[in-house]
């Protein structure tokens, strides 16, 4: 049985009554929103529905205050809550609602990717993009209750699940050696979902993540120290995807991020070439295209907007080697060199 089929019961657990206002996208919708409505009200409580374009280009203050509007017109109150049903734009977009909507409601997140499972559903941050760049508008807001179901990854698209993949290697490059081999040493892909061993290896993956993330934020849940190393790949990929207008996806974007800082690390002594190289070919390995189609100056241009800017200095993750990065706070201006020499 499907864990989304659950879902209004563990919801019953949180929220005793009231409304749930279920925001998805119409990639997703038409696959698993009557389950979720069906769910939500077996359990004696109220579902209103909200389908947002699929895609990044949804994630604005436009669509932000639009649905806003609508809540207020449900009416939702304080005492009722928001399910996120969908991947990273739906999760990042409903969990920003979810955190101003009179000061704070509750959010269910039921991530539909694997990216969102292991990832971008966990932790608590919200936002939205501007014209500057992504998430530069955002709170910290964490999620009432994480519903991760498996099962609802077979619907996936292949390409959609290899992307969410550069998100499980990264969790091997900065946490765990043994994770990173086991993912080199045959290829976790959507066919692991067709067979009863292959589901249970997947789920004990992304639930190796989940912990992983879990910990680190435990430990900084407002992104000031150690849970910067989450951004590994994500300072020069979030550049790479707004540089596209967002036609490189999220996944692709942080794989070619996570090569490049492993290249600026060999470059600069932070890590071997033989670390560089590993890196290079596990991504290889999935099937992922490294090339980076602009220059060091177009890069520099958008990491100059990015969150992570301190006033003229900006924090990068590096490897040092397999299973341990750091975090170095360098000047913009060195950055700058470092990027358009290399």
């Amino acid at each position: 049985m499907m864990k989304l089929k659950k879902l209004g019961k563990e919801i019953l657990n949180i929220q005793r009554g009231g409304t749930v206002a279920i925001i998805t996208d119409s990639n997703v919708a038409p696959l698993y929103l009557e389950i979720c409505e069906e769910s939500i009200k077996a359990a004696g409580l109220k579902a209103a529905s909200f389908v947002i374009p699929a895609g990044e280009k949804s994630k604005n203050g436009g669509v932000y205050l639009e649905l806003m509007e609508k809540l207020a017109d449900v009416p939702l109150t304080r005492t009722d809550g928001i399910v996120a049903l969908g991947g990273g734009v739906v999760g990042d977009l409903a969990g920003f609602i979810a955190a101003t909507y009179m000061r704070g409601i509750k959010l269910y997140q039921v991530p539909t990717t694997l990216l969102a499972m292991v990832d971008s559903s966990i932790g608590g941050k919200t936002g939205i993009d501007l014209a500057a760049g992504k998430n530069l508008v955002g709170a910290f807001h964490l999620p009432s209750l994480i519903l991760r179901d498996t099962e609802m990854l077979k619907t996936l698209p292949g390409e959609v699940f290899r992307e969410g993949m550069a998100e499980v290697i990264k969790y091997g490059v900065i946490f765990d050696a043994e994770l990173f081999d086991k993912l080199n040493f045959y290829v976790v892909s959507k066919d692991m979902l067709m067979s009863d061993g292959g589901m249970e290896e997947l789920t004990d993956i992304i639930e190796l993540c989940a912990k992983f993330k879990n910990e680190i934020v435990a430990l900084d849940l407002h992104d000031n120290g150690a849970r910067q190393l989450l951004n590994f790949g994500h300072t020069i990929g979030h550049a790479i995807e707004k540089l596209s207008d967002y036609t490189v996806s999220h996944g692709d974007a942080v794989a070619k991020g996570m090569l490049r800082m492993a290249e600026i690390s060999a470059s600069q002594g932070w890590c071997g070439r033989d670390v560089r190289d590993a890196i290079e070919n596990i991504l290889n390995k999935y099937g992922f295209d490294l090339s980076i189609p602009y220059t060091g100056e177009e890069i520099l241009g958008v990491i100059r907007s990015d969150k992570k800017r301190k006033g003229e200095e900006i924090e990068i993750v590096v490897p040092e080697k397999i299973g341990k990065c750091s975090i170095k706070r360098i000047l913009l201006e060195e950055l700058k060199s470092i990027i358009c020499e290399n």
